[in-house]
This record gives C-alpha cells, sequence and structure tokens, in this order.
C-alpha cells in the first residue's frame, strides 16, 4: 500500500551490483559494429587500444559476456556515494492529483553532480592499471569532464579536458570544479590543436559541438605518449558502467514488490538512459514483462525523432571510428542550448539498434518547456534538477497527466541524472523570460545528412 513505501529506498552496501550489465550480449540483433575510417572494416580491440585503454577496448567489441565483474577498487569507490537513492514523488503525485506512482533515481548525490561518476573512476582505474599518465576527453554541459577530474585526481593521473566552447563560457563554475581537481580545460573548438584550427576556419565564430572536442581530445591523446582518450557516453563500454543505475533501480523497486510500467530518461548519448533501462530491457527482450521506454532528448538536436539510421563519423574531425547510428551528421554544429550534454549529433550504437527494432520510443521536447518542468519539480520536490535531466522530468509529467486523464494507476520511473547548481545562468535566462527556443528545419538539417557518408555493407 501506498503508505508502506517509503519516499527514499535506500539499498545497503551487499545490494551494490558485484558486475556490470552487458546489454548487448542479451539482444537477439546485436548492434552494428564500429568501422575503421581508412578500411572500413570493423574495429577489432587491436584497433581501439590505440585511442582506448586496453581493458576498455576489449569491453567496447564484447557482445557476448553478458555480465562482468566490477573491479573491487571500483566497488569501494562506488561505496562512497552508491548505492544511489530511489525516490517515490509523493510531493509531485499530490502536486500533479494523478493516480499514477511517479520514482525517480537520483544520481546527483556524488560531488560531480551526475551519473557520469560511475563511469569516469572506472575508465581512470582502467587507465591508472594500465601504467598510463593520463587521460584527454570533451564535456559538453561539463558533468562529464568534473566526474573524469575528480575520478583521474583519485588517481594521481593527469586530465587535460576540451568543454564544449558555449558551455565553457556560460559556465564558468563548473569549469572551475574542473580546474581545482587538477584538470587542464581548454574551449572547444581552440586554436591548440590541428583539427580545431580546421573547424575554426571552416565556421569561425561556432559556439563549438560535442563532436568537435572529441576530435581535439582524440588528436591530442593520440599525439602524446602515455595517454588515452576517455569518453563519457556513447560507446559500449560506458553503458556498461552505467548499468549500475538500472541494477540498484530494479533491486529497490523489487525489494517493495513494485513494477515499472513506463521507463523515461534523457538521450543526449545515450550513457545514462542505457544504464537505467539495461535489466528491464533485457525482460522485455526474453518477453517476460513489457515495459514503455521512453528516450527525450532536445528539439534543437533532435537526433532519434529527426535524423538518420546509418554509418556516421562519431566527431566533426572525422578521426575516430564510425558508428552505425541515429544522427544527423558529424558536421550537424546545434544550437547553443543550455542542454549542453544533450547536443550530440549521434546515438550510441544499442540504443539505436534497439529504438529502430521499436523496443524503445523516443520524444523530442522545447527547452523553455523542459525548464517550465525543471522550476516546477524543484518547488515541489526540492531538488534543482540538471537541464539535461529535466527532459525527463517533462515527460514525466507528461504521462502523470495522461494517467489522470484515463484513471491508470501507472508506475513511472525516470532518471534524475544530476543537479542544477552550476546551471544558473540557464535559469537565469528562464526566470528572465528570454529564453528561447529553436528548433532546426529541414534545410538545416540537410546540411547535417549531406555529409553522412555513403557505406553499403
Amino acid at each position: 500500500m501506498k503508505e508502506q513505501i517509503p519516499y527514499k529506498i535506500y539499498l545497503d552496501e551487499s545490494e551494490l551490483p558485484k558486475s556490470w550489465l552487458n546489454l548487448r550480449a542479451f539482444m537477439d540483433k546485436k548492434p552494428a559494429p564500429l568501422l575503421n575510417p581508412k578500411t572500413l572494416k570493423p574495429m577489432t580491440a587491436e584497433e581501439l587500444s590505440s585511442i582506448f585503454c586496453t581493458e576498455l577496448a576489449r569491453q567496447e567489441v564484447d557482445d557476448v559476456t553478458k555480465y562482468i565483474e566490477i573491479p573491487d577498487e571500483i566497488r569501494d569507490f562506488y561505496k562512497m556515494y552508491r548505492p544511489a537513492p530511489l525516490i517515490r514523488a509523493y510531493c509531485l503525485e499530490k502536486e500533479l492529483n494523478t493516480p499514477a506512482k511517479i520514482y525517480y533515481k537520483f544520481e546527483g548525490n556524488n560531488t560531480s553532480g551526475s551519473h557520469k561518476l560511475n563511469s569516469a573512476i572506472a575508465q581512470a582505474y582502467y587507465a591508472k592499471n594500465q601504467g598510463l599518465k593520463g587521460v584527454t576527453t570533451e564535456t559538453g554541459a561539463g558533468q562529464w569532464g568534473t566526474a573524469l577530474s575528480m575520478a583521474c585526481s583519485y588517481f594521481g593521473l593527469d586530465c587535460k579536458v576540451f568543454m564544449v566552447k558555449c558551455s565553457y563560457e556560460q559556465k564558468p563554475f563548473r569549469r572551475e570544479v574542473m580546474r581545482t581537481y587538477g584538470a587542464n580545460v581548454t574551449p572547444s573548438p581552440s586554436p591548440t590543436t590541428e583539427v580545431g584550427k580546421k573547424i575554426l576556419a571552416e565556421f569561425p565564430g561556432t559556439t563549438g559541438s560535442l563532436g568537435c572536442a572529441i576530435s581535439e581530445a582524440v588528436e591530442v591523446a593520440s599525439k602524446t605518449d602515455g595517454y588515452r582518450y576517455a569518453l563519457g557516453s556513447v560507446l559500449n563500454q560506458v553503458l556498461l558502467h552505467q548499468s549500475v543505475i538500472g541494477l540498484e533501480t530494479k533491486t529497490a523497486l523489487d525489494k517493495y514488490g513494485e513494477k515499472a510500467d513506463i521507463i523515461i530518461g534523457c538521450a543526449g548519448g545515450g550513457s545514462n538512459l542505457g544504464g537505467l533501462i539495461a535489466p528491464f530491457m533485457v525482460e522485455k527482450i526474453k518477453g517476460e514483462r513489457d515495459y514503455q521506454i521512453i528516450a527525450v532528448e532536445p528539439a534543437s538536436c533532435p537526433t532519434l525523432t529527426r535524423g538518420k539510421y546509418a554509418y556516421d563519423y562519431c566527431d566533426t574531425g572525422k578521426v575516430c571510428p564510425l558508428a552505425k547510428m541515429y544522427t544527423l551528421g558529424s558536421g550537424y554544429i546545434p544550437s547553443s542550448s543550455h542542454a549542453g550534454g544533450l547536443r550530440y549529433h549521434g546515438m550510441t550504437t544499442t540504443l539505436s539498434e534497439l529504438y529502430d527494432q521499436g523496443l524503445m520510443q523516443a520524444r523530442a521536447v522545447e527547452q523553455t518547456e523542459v525548464f517550465k518542468a525543471a522550476v516546477q519539480f524543484a518547488r515541489i520536490e526540492g531538488i534543482l534538477p540538471a537541464p539535461e535531466s529535466s527532459h525527463a522530468i517533462k515527460v514525466a509529467i507528461d504521462e502523470a497527466l495522461k494517467c489522470k486523464e484515463t484513471g491508470e494507476e501507472k508506475t513511472i520511473v525516470f532518471g534524475l541524472t544530476g543537479t542544477g547548481y552550476f546551471d544558473m545562468y540557464a535559469y537565469q535566462k528562464y526566470n528572465d523570460g528570454v529564453m528561447g527556443d529553436y528548433i532546426p528545419t529541414e534545410e538545416d538539417l540537410k546540411k547535417g545528412f549531406d555529409g553522412i557518408p555513403k557505406i553499403n555493407l
């Protein structure tokens, strides 16, 4: 009954997952492999090891091993902030006057302020174990850069971060947290790399994109001895590490006999959504239970809802492997929206394949509606959400109101991926009534689509 379920469902340390769940290993039709951009042949772990740590390269191509044991050193670090709470949104339910039950998995209860630390600590651990000096990376809104800076500091590694220029300018405090943890932070595109110079020449005055920042980070990693590249989303290895989110969520629901009907997550590259849905999607694939799974993306960067399913470059500079994914084209430069972490031009191959098979849905929402939901949630539930997370909040509220109309008592679960305390410039724009919405035209999208390589396999 309602009163028997606490506001916050906490798990103890013994319930912290001992293994990551590899969602691809359960899929009947596997995601298409990454391709070598020169040979157009599937990338091997050996080839990927020139970019990523050796163990991470092995994880990237593994679509057979269903569960991969979490090293003790990583689990010990997880224990500082995990298991994360699953919270029953009683106050929001009351405000909406809905018969729906609403739960959110809160990933903001660590210093980095988001779910990104789950993979950052794993990637830093494998880099340290390999004897590397440091890693390079990109960051959009700054959550990933912050998390990796923390993880590198913990293991005594150097960290070089290329931060999307508009976020670098909009979020100076996020930038300073990274620097406090010892990271070197550069606005991207920058004149410090060859690919950065090229992008600046082609797009003078650009506010940057994750694709640009990735290119710069990969270039520096490949040209610097003792360094490898680390990525905070999109890759299969990242979805693997983020599966702790979904595993904990399912354990918490099972503890009280609750069954989710609708699972919602914001979607940029796909890391938090992939991690949240992992165990639930396994049940759906097996035919054990049907869930409505919804990916929510910004209308300004509508990768799933308006993109093309094709092989494309993972970065603007076209130096990374090709991935078959829903994409707007590696040359697509999205508007400088405040959801910096959801501005990647593509979607992880795993979620792209699941979406293409009809196993999940996608919705695109406008920025002002997202912040309206964020403010409503903050005033009612007492947590200031990150703009990225607020995309999921918006659709969770929409679904709860549908239940109000129909009288259905559905259970809604969404991912609250992080806090928005470094996003006050965005909240200021909304509160001042000067925030706008941008929806790309077909002509805008065509510019990106025209750059998608013609690959027939």
